[in-house]
């Protein structure tokens, strides 16, 4: 399918591995240039030959942190004017609600809210003026669902969801659309480092903790950055012009919900 993409510029976030090089590749093959963004110049380096030799398209790297108001001067500078944007970055690490301090609560806020909030900020008056912009966040089930652990990461997404909700329909006349994906036990490095404090925990081998953990999803599996990052690239589509506002989650039908 021609998503209506070739040529498109796209700025990924937190893309150098993981959910976000997921999003980066899908919009790639779609025909997008892209900005990936990550903190391990390594890294990040070895993804930016990846896409570009797989997709044959402009790809470019910019090593920092994507908080800091300096990383998101040099995000914007390589891309002033993005026709998408994905908002995606690390949270903050499991911890008890009993544990955080004022600090680690404002740190957790500015990564999973503020710097989203300040990219679209800085991107959606451009997209308005050409009547084309896409803002796709990676937000978390757990917006939904609570996750032991990780209060102040659900706390700090939620937050943004509802902040958004009223901005994507203050841009939706100008041809902007802001949605959210919200992914359940995705196959990466995150869910790994969980199953292996899991296993050290409990005496459980990592084998047995990822079956247990694999069987409570309905589908009996977890995701994988591929099918994630093609449902990103079908909200920054031409076919997605009429989708705002909405928060799809992929979750392999964990959280237990009709609506």
């Amino acid at each position: 399918m021609d998503l209506g993409l070739t040529g498109k510029k796209a700025i990924v976030c937190a893309s150098s591995r993981g959910l976000g090089k997921g999003c980066a590749q899908a919009l790639a093959e779609a025909g997008c240039d892209i900005v990936l963004n990550g903190r391990t110049e390594a890294v990040l380096e070895e993804t930016r030959k990846e896409i570009r030799d797989r997709y044959n398209v402009s790809v470019l790297s910019i090593a920092a942190d994507v908080s800091s108001p300096e990383g998101q001067r040099a995000l914007l500078s390589a891309c002033p004017d993005p026709d998408i944007l994905v908002n995606n970055n690390g949270g903050p690490p499991r911890r008890d609600y009993t544990e955080l301090d004022r600090e680690a609560m404002l740190d957790g806020a500015i990564q999973n809210f503020v710097t989203p909030v300040e990219l679209i900020q800085a991107v959606a008056p451009g997209m308005k003026e050409r009547g084309f912009g896409r803002i796709v966040n990676i937000t978390s089930l757990s917006v939904k669902m609570p996750i032991e652990g990780l209060d102040l990461s659900s706390g700090a997404r939620a937050g943004l969801t509802a902040f958004l909700a009223g901005v994507c329909r203050q841009l939706a006349p100008h041809g902007v659309t802001i949605n959210n994906l919200l992914p359940g036990k995705m196959d990466t490095d995150r869910l790994r480092g969980g199953f292996e404090r899991a296993a050290q925990q409990t005496g459980t081998s990592l084998d047995d903790i990822r079956a247990q953990q694999a069987a409570e999803i309905p589908t009996g599996r977890f995701g994988n950055a591929e099918e994630f990052g093609q449902a990103c690239a079908f909200l920054c589509s031409r076919y997605a012009g009429y989708i705002t506002g909405q928060n799809l989650l992929m979750d392999g039908g964990l959280y237990p919900a009709a609506f």
